[in-house]
C-alpha cells in the first residue's frame, strides 16, 4: 500500500519566505476569517486531459464544496501536501442542472460515468461504503474544468515553473486505453489504489447511469480504445 502521499511536481522560483510575510501569516492566522475556504473538505483525485489536445494529461487532487444537491466547486491541486500548487478550478453540475444550460455552453462541460463506474475517480481515506455513497450522487454528472497551471505535462515532460499562457478547457476520459496507463499506475502505486477492486465494488452504479453528453469527443484521438458498459455518448443512445 502507497503512503497516499502526492508530492507536486513543481516547486515555484522566487525567493525563501522572508520573516515578514511570516509575521504577516502569524498576524493574519490570528485576526482574519478565511470563511470562503471553508467546507472544501470533500477529496477526490482524478485525471484530466485537455479538451483540444488530449495528449497533455494530468493527475488533479480536487478539494470540493458541495453548495447544494445540484452544485459542487473545487479547487484543484498537483498534490496532497502543504506545498502542492494551485493548478485550476471545477464547477460540478448534476444531470438536472446541465439539462437547463443552452446548448452552447454544454460544449464546456465534460461527463463523470466513466470516471466513476471506471474507477479513475477515487477519495483516497474515505471508507468504501462512503465512497460508494460520494460516487453515487455524482453519477450523470458534469463537470467544467479550466486548468490555469500544466506542472506535469506526461506528454513533453516536466511541466512549467509558473502559471503561463491561456486557461486551459479540460475533458474527461471517457473509454479503457485513453488515460496513459503510466500515469495512471503512477498514482495507484504511490497512493495504494486498487483500481480492479473499486471497479467491481461500484459495479452496482451501473444500473444508474444515463447516457451523456461528450462521451465519444476523444474518439478519433483513441481509436484503440475500448467503451465500459454503462458509459454511452447520447448520440449514440438515440
Amino acid at each position: 500500500m502507497g503512503s497516499q502521499r502526492r508530492d507536486s511536481p513543481v516547486r515555484p522560483p522566487g525567493e525563501s519566505t522572508s520573516l515578514w510575510h511570516h509575521g504577516l501569516n502569524l498576524g493574519a492566522k490570528a485576526l482574519q476569517e478565511t470563511t470562503p475556504l471553508k467546507g472544501f473538505d470533500a477529496y477526490v483525485v482524478g485525471f484530466h486531459p485537455a479538451k483540444d489536445d488530449p495528449s497533455m494529461q494530468m493527475e488533479a487532487h480536487h478539494y470540493c464544496r458541495q453548495v447544494n444537491d445540484d452544485f459542487l466547486q473545487c479547487v484543484l491541486f498537483d498534490g496532497n501536501t502543504a506545498e502542492a500548487n494551485l493548478i485550476g478550478v471545477e464547477y460540478i453540475v448534476s444531470e438536472r442542472l446541465y439539462g437547463t444550460l443552452p446548448e452552447a455552453e454544454r460544449g464546456y462541460w465534460h461527463p463523470h460515468n466513466y470516471e466513476i463506474l471506471g474507477a479513475s475517480l477515487v477519495a483516497p481515506g474515505l471508507p468504501e461504503p462512503a465512497e460508494r455513497a460520494l460516487m453515487a450522487m455524482l453519477m450523470n454528472s458534469y463537470g467544467k474544468t479550466w486548468h490555469t497551471w500544466h506542472t506535469d505535462r506526461l506528454d513533453t515532460g516536466p511541466g512549467d515553473a509558473l502559471p503561463l499562457g491561456e486557461p486551459m478547457l479540460m475533458w474527461s476520459f471517457n473509454r479503457d486505453g485513453q488515460c496513459d496507463p503510466a500515469l495512471e499506475q503512477h498514482r495507484n502505486e504511490a497512493m495504494g489504489i486498487d483500481r480492479t477492486a473499486r471497479r467491481a465494488d461500484r459495479s452496482g452504479l451501473v444500473d444508474r447511469a444515463h447516457p451523456q453528453d461528450g462521451v465519444a469527443l476523444l474518439d478519433r484521438a483513441f481509436p484503440e480504445a475500448t467503451p465500459l458498459p454503462g458509459v454511452v455518448d447520447r448520440a449514440e443512445a438515440v
